[in-house]
């Protein structure tokens, strides 16, 4: 009836006209039935889809910035990405939230320097994803499920933290500026987006959710889950009041970078 009706979806068919379903047509069906549970009439629900599959986003940051472009992008140095990204981790490790954690860190040697701490947020988390040019996957138990990325995809320039947990709902997406020689750390300069509206965090995981389903279905499966779980206990005006929570930590720690070094802070990213 959806074929007839709407051309949607639209599966490869064998040469005696039998239909074959890709995870993503999969995962698209699922979409207009979670858009119809929230109101969506059947031809809204189906547009709602196309609109967010086609053509596919290459990033976290690039697929916020199609979908909510009313959040503005900054320039920033590498030492205050680092700042936000900390304050962002930093309250969600205080708060004890479970949920979901996903950090885009570039190169698997940038991840490994932040191993010890991302293991340390992860323990409290419902499902934690780490992605990187990691050479092989690896889900031990004992922190983020790691998740490669081909060093050829827009991915591997992105710079991305997500937090949905209840209470605590941020991210911050960002992608790396070219330099044409090599330049200092405090140096590169990265374009940025961030926010705690939690109806933003939620576009932002819907990307991520997407960008999954391709290299690890299983992992984007247990995302959609966790989401979902997440979803039926939210609570919208507690996770924007400590959204202010999560601002004032931003802004501190990049009070404590202009103002200069004081305590040490572990690094995230080389």
């Amino acid at each position: 009836m959806w074929e007839n009706r709407h051309g949607f979806p639209d599966p490869a068919r064998l040469p005696g006209g039998h239909r074959r379903y890709t995870e993503a047509d999969v995962e698209r069906v699922r979409g207009v039935l979670r858009w119809r549970d929230q109101g969506l009439s059947l031809s809204a629900a189906i547009e709602r889809v196309r609109d967010r599959h086609t053509p596919a986003v290459a990033s976290v940051f690039a697929g916020l910035r199609r979908r909510r472009p009313e959040v503005a992008p900054m320039i920033l140095p590498k030492p205050a990405v680092l700042a936000l990204s900390h304050a962002i981790e930093d309250e969600y490790c205080a708060q004890a939230a479970g949920g979901v954690l996903i950090g885009s860190f570039q190169r698997e040697h940038f991840y490994r320097q932040a191993q010890r701490r991302w293991r340390e947020l992860a323990r409290t988390a419902e499902l934690a994803v780490a992605l990187a040019d990691f050479t092989h996957g690896a889900d031990s138990g004992a922190g983020p499920i790691e998740v490669p990325v081909d060093r050829r995809h827009a991915l591997a320039r992105e710079w991305a933290v997500l937090i949905s947990a209840g209470p605590v709902q941020a991210c911050l997406a960002a992608w790396e500026r070219p330099c044409r020689d090599e330049v200092p750390e405090a140096a590169r300069h990265f374009e940025v987006l961030w926010s705690f509206e939690p109806d933003v965090v939620a576009e932002a995981a819907d990307v991520a959710e997407e960008l999954l389903w391709p290299r690890h279905p299983g992992v984007a499966a247990r995302l959609r889950a966790a989401r979902e779980r997440s979803a039926a206990a939210a609570d919208p005006e507690s996770a924007l009041r400590q959204g202010g929570a999560v601002a004032q930590r931003m802004v501190g720690y990049l009070g404590q970078m202009v103002a200069g070094p004081g305590e040490p802070r572990p690094n995230m990213r080389g």
